[in-house]
């Protein structure tokens, strides 16, 4: 089976401008976005009850075993591509385009999500302000009597798109100045509702019995892997080898303490059935008399939670490109702007199709379908690391993932168990993408790999 070569000559297709905190702030960015501002809500009203805590602590578990071997990777695969550059590495072409074709749906997906929660959080501010979009523009159908589109969410789509054309400098740069503000945002969150918890909230802790917690971390793990869309940007660092497994480690610290307490705060404020999905935390203030704070937080929420769209969708772009790149997908989409460096004949295709995922579907149906795809990722690279120790124990590798196979073997564990959780629904519509991607690769990508040996 074809495999890519563990070392790779670097193209120049990228300018290196991050460092280590512009990489932290940008996984960050996607970590810690609409599983703060709104799944959280979400998991806690429909799903899990006060065990939205339960659901989150193994959602981390799973991310932080599976992120320990996106850090081996990170460091010694430094290349735009995330997930698919690494079992294109360890497992060979094939696996890798599956792999890759699943991001492209999973992290647009995951855009679109952020977007229609960010819209919920606009919709909240303008009607606090006395100006209300009409009916048909407030939703997705089903989400309400006269919903036809979710405008709001649409319209940050296409906004993201158009500042990722703009060149990795230039987005990094507000992209690290959002994330600071979300961070200031979402510390006021947590000590301004510390002082409004009712313990009675927290009864019954599993109010949809035991297995609800399980269903809940199904749901909510995709809230919890903002770094793997950051090392798809691997190329894009200033020293990829070195700051990638720092990023990815520091990042995922922070946020699993973050989420962590702001699950505690949401379920302590408001009885979980009273959790308003659309924006938890502004109504959950503007409920203790503390309006003001909420449309503070409502703000903040829509320049931050934006930063988590802003990830993901700089992720599908450069996992796209460097499939082109690597010719399993049409050349025409890996080849980078000459000026800018970016590539945005990727970019703006992503922006429209997510753009209509947001408009069009309610959050959770959007939610449901970035999860297969993602945990079949983290099951891979978890198998590609334990693979590569094997095969290439001579490799370079700047940071090592703790007691192989025990570790991966934990995300992969984890992995399963939460892929058996989901909606039967989800599954189908993973399948035929699948087979969507294997005619594909078939008909188009194996002749046309930059892999493909001459026939003897």
């Amino acid at each position: 089976m074809r495999r890519m070569p563990v070392t790779v000559a670097d193209t120049g297709d990228f300018k290196k401008s991050m460092g280590l905190w512009q990489l932290v702030a940008l996984s960050l960015g996607g970590l810690v976005g609409a599983g703060v501002f709104s799944l959280a809500g979400v998991v806690a009203n429909e799903v899990s009850g006060p065990a939205v805590l339960i659901s989150f602590a193994i959602a981390i578990v799973a991310s932080g075993a599976a992120g320990l071997c996106y850090a081996e990777f990170a460091g010694m695969v430094p290349k735009a591509g995330s997930a698919y550059t690494y079992s294109y590495v360890a497992l060979g072409e094939i696996i890798g385009f599956m792999i890759g074709w699943d991001l492209l749906l999973e992290y647009t997906a995951i855009v679109s999500v952020v977007a229609i929660a960010v819209s919920g959080y606009l919709n909240y501010i303008t009607h606090y302000i006395g100006f209300d979009l009409p009916t048909w523009a407030l939703g997705a159908p089903g989400t309400g009597d006269g919903h036809k589109v979710d405008l709001f969410a649409v319209l940050l789509c296409l906004l993201l798109a158009f500042l990722l054309s703009r060149g990795t400098r230039e987005s990094a740069r507000v992209q690290t100045g959002l994330v600071a503000l979300k961070m200031v945002i979402v510390a006021v969150v947590i000590v301004a509702g510390a002082f409004h918890i009712k313990a009675g909230n927290y009864t019954p802790f599993f109010p949809f019995g035991v297995g609800s917690a399980v269903s809940g971390a199904a749901l909510a793990f995709f809230a919890v892997y903002g770094y793997d869309a950051m090392s798809a940007a691997a190329e894009e660092s200033k020293d990829g080898k070195k700051l990638m497994p720092k990023a990815i480690l520091i990042s995922l610290g922070i946020a699993s303490v973050v989420y962590l307490l702001v699950c505690l705060i949401i379920v302590g404020m408001v009885n979980h059935t009273d959790i308003n999905v659309s924006s938890p935390f502004s109504s959950a203030f503007d409920t203790v008399g503390m309006g003001i704070l909420g449309l503070v937080i409502a703000v903040g929420a829509v320049v931050g939670v934006t930063t988590s769209a802003f990830a993901n969708m700089l992720a599908v772009t450069r996992v796209g490109f460097a499939m082109s790149r690597d010719g399993l997908l049409p050349s025409y989409f890996g080849k980078s702007s000459e000026r800018r460096k970016v590539p945005t004949r990727v970019i703006w295709p992503v922006g429209i199709v997510s753009a209509l995922i947001a408009g069009l579907l309610p959050i959770r149906e959007a939610a449901e379908l970035t999860n297969v795809g993602i945990l079949m990722a983290f099951i891979v690279v978890a198998v590609g690391v334990i693979r590569l120790r094997k095969t290439r124990p001579d490799a370079d590798r700047a940071f090592r993932t703790p007691w192989v196979p025990v570790v991966p073997l934990i995300g992969i564990g984890f992995s399963i168990w939460l892929i058996s959780h989901l909606d039967m629904i989800t599954w189908v519509r993973f399948v035929i993408w699948l087979l969507l991607g294997l005619a594909l690769y078939w008909g188009f990508g194996y002749r046309n790999s930059k892999l493909n040996e001459p026939a003897s």
